[in-house]
């Protein structure tokens, strides 16, 4: 059965995938460096992993499978999830995918390497309306899809 795995720390979404895993009565793990406020809900399990860098990345990839979700803008963290065939979804909707996920490693590290040398700024754009709108339809469509039997999530 589908396991839908949440990188919590800085997720804009958490609210948005409670009502809709609610709805599939999906079990959502909500993986984080520090306790923070839930639902109550038999469905719903708070995983508060260690301090450490990458702790709550590290327990999600240790324990995500094949055909389980993960929500996260994390890019390492999607490769990792991806190669244990995973669905992973960014905060704005995105899926990555075995396809994507080469191209947006090398982006990650050549923004890096140009916010260290002072090149660009660091960061992001503002989590928008729209962007919450879209994740809402790609989660609703992709469980769906999982629930349907189909594996390919790809356009």
């Amino acid at each position: 059965m589908t396991r839908i795995f949440i990188d919590a720390d800085a997720c804009p979404v958490k609210d948005e995938v409670y009502r809709v895993a609610g709805r599939h009565k999906l079990v959502t793990y909500v993986v984080s460096n520090s306790w923070m406020r839930l639902p109550q809900s038999l469905l719903i399990e708070q995983i508060v992993v260690d301090d450490g860098f990458d702790a709550a990345d590290n327990w999600i990839a240790e324990n995500v499978k094949a055909g389980d979700v993960v929500i996260t803008s994390d890019i390492p963290l999607a490769d990792k999830a991806l190669q244990k065939s995973a669905v992973v979804l960014g905060p704005t909707g995105k899926a990555f995918t075995q396809q994507s996920i080469g191209m947006a490693l090398a982006m990650r590290d050549l923004n890096s390497h140009l916010r260290q040398t002072g090149e660009i700024a660091g960061y992001n754009a503002a989590f928008s309306k729209k962007d919450r709108s879209q994740f809402l339809n790609v989660l609703e469509n992709t469980l769906q899809k999982l629930q349907k039997g189909r594996s390919s999530f790809d356009k």
